[in-house]
């Protein structure tokens, strides 16, 4: 009965790691491929084909050698190899991320051989205990089918168990890095308890591990990192370039998020686009704007500045972005209120009458599809004030409008206008309003502008121009931007 105890002991913390595991890679990948829905396809995909394999191969082992000995000690070689993930995860990926980018092939390759290459094999290890323990603990045909379930039940309850771990403890106190560690030495000590104390030094090697420090995912080729952290969605850094800006770079550091000039309000950027474009709609200075996706508040700052009396609520969903805009970005205004929140959730429950609305949430190339439906169109044109104009930035592959292409249709579904600013090679504004829009209504407005803006109108008005026409629109039933962005990404590629 000890010795069957044991086992369930051990299938239960095999299962814990098993599925810990799957939930820990993902959050690993996510600063390098993204979390969107074609990584966590890839993720779960994997894992489950390694399982499958193991359960596969842990039936031949234990036909062959059917030892505590040989089960245990097959275990532990999985929490070592589960111990080293973290450690040549960050090189690996920077590696996997240079080369897929010189060929542009895209999150879903990236994250499939990034999953590939990190935990088939101790998973697929850590499959193959369970039907290895089955073979040691049916003692005749008779109990077979009784002792199968309450094993397989125990593993099930041990990979739930992992999962609400994982995510709700251990990545959000101790980080991912030493969550994978966690999880090893669990299963190196379970292994060591049947192997005996001669293989001790194993698990206090793993255990001696969870001290070292954390390291980073990348630093910048272009000017100093004068801040770093991990927060509980993403990898941020500030960095300070040579001429004195700051930029903001999330995870993969592919694309800026925020970007402060000392001195100045202005970018040079789209940034400055996203204040001077709802003019084409706009007859006044507005009054209630919203942004969301603030990050560390580049249009914040600007609106306060060059419309003081207007009320700016800047969303965005991880608030120590926020917390990084005050410090290093001169996040601040007259009458500026910052929220912490998703900003479709946020919207719903506003009260809405805003002039306008900025859309500046899409991280491409992973962008949240439930800001890029009908559904979520017809919410803003309910929140927007008579006359009012909402703004959306999209970031694309250069020379592909695909998925401008599909926002614009989506967009056209909600308002009677829609037109569009290409102001950069890689970031194309678009326009939606149920009042006219037109280059001669911002050539119109100049004079009631601050002179800056003035300036950039004029310029703006020669590049406006109508929606890019034949997109689909998307639904929040069906809305495959992962998909679509991927395929972009592959078909630039294939033209270089």
């Amino acid at each position: 009965m000890s010795r069957i105890r044991f086992l369930y002991a051990l299938v239960f913390v095999v299962g814990t790691g098993s599925l810990g595991a799957e939930i820990a890679v993902a959050r690993l990948m996510a600063p390098f491929f993204g979390a969107s829905t074609i990584v966590w396809a890839n993720t779960i995909g994997v894992v489950l084909v390694a399982l499958s394999l193991g359960y596969w191969l842990g039936g031949r082992l234990a036909d062959r050698d059917p030892s505590l000995a040989g089960l245990c000690k097959m275990v532990l070689a999985a929490a070592i190899l589960l111990a080293a993930v973290p450690f040549v995860a960050r090189p690996f990926f920077d590696i996997s991320v240079e080369a897929l980018d010189s060929i542009s092939a895209g999150a879903f390759a990236g994250s499939l051989l990034a999953v590939l290459a990190l935990v088939a094999v101790p998973v697929l290890m850590l499959g193959a205990a369970s039907p290895y323990a089955l073979r040691l603990a049916v003692p005749d045909v008779e109990h077979a089918g009784r002792t199968a379930g309450r094993l397989y039940a125990i593993s099930t309850a041990g990979s739930l168990a992992g999962t609400m771990l994982s995510s709700l403890l251990l990545i959000p106190v101790v980080g991912t890095q030493r969550t994978f560690l966690a999880f090893a030495l669990a299963i190196a000590l379970a292994a060591v308890a049947g192997l005996g104390w001669r293989f001790a030094p194993v698990a206090a090697a793993i255990a001696a591990a969870i001290a070292i420090p954390v390291g980073t995912v990348k630093g910048s080729e272009d000017g100093a990192v004068i801040y770093e952290t991990e927060t509980e969605t993403q990898y941020a850094q500030v960095v300070e370039e040579p001429d004195g800006d700051r930029v903001l770079q999330l995870n993969e550091g592919q694309a800026i998020h925020s970007l402060y000039k000392p001195g100045s309000y202005l970018t040079g950027r789209y940034w400055d686009g996203l204040i001077v474009l709802p003019f084409a709609a706009l007859e006044r200075p507005p009054e209630r704007v919203a942004i969301l996706g603030n990050a560390a508040g580049t249009a914040a700052r600007m609106y306060g500045h060059y419309f003081p009396s207007a009320r700016v609520d800047g969303v965005e969903i991880d608030g120590e972005l926020t917390e990084i805009g005050r410090r290093f970005f001169d996040l601040a205004g007259p009458d500026l209120h910052t929220h912490t929140a998703d900003a479709r959730p946020w919207l719903r429950r506003s009260d809405g009458d805003y002039d306008v609305i900025v859309v500046d949430a899409y991280r491409q190339p992973y962008i949240p599809f439930y800001l890029a439906t009908s559904e979520f169109f017809d919410l803003v044109r309910e929140k927007l004030a008579p006359g009012g104009a909402v703004v959306v930035n999209i970031g694309h592959p250069e020379g592909n409008d695909d998925l401008e292409r599909a926002v614009a249709a989506t967009m056209a579904t909600a308002f009677s206008t829609v037109i569009r600013d290409p102001l950069e090679d890689s970031n194309t504004l678009l326009l939606g309003s149920e009042a006219p829009a037109s280059p001669e209504r911002l050539l119109a407005a100049i004079g009631g502008l601050p002179g800056e803006l003035g300036n950039l109108a004029a310029i703006e008005s020669q590049r406006i121009g109508p929606m890019l026409a034949g997109g689909p629109v998307y639904s929040d039933d069906r809305a495959p931007v992962e998909w679509l962005i991927d395929k972009s990404i592959l078909s630039y590629a294939s033209d270089r």
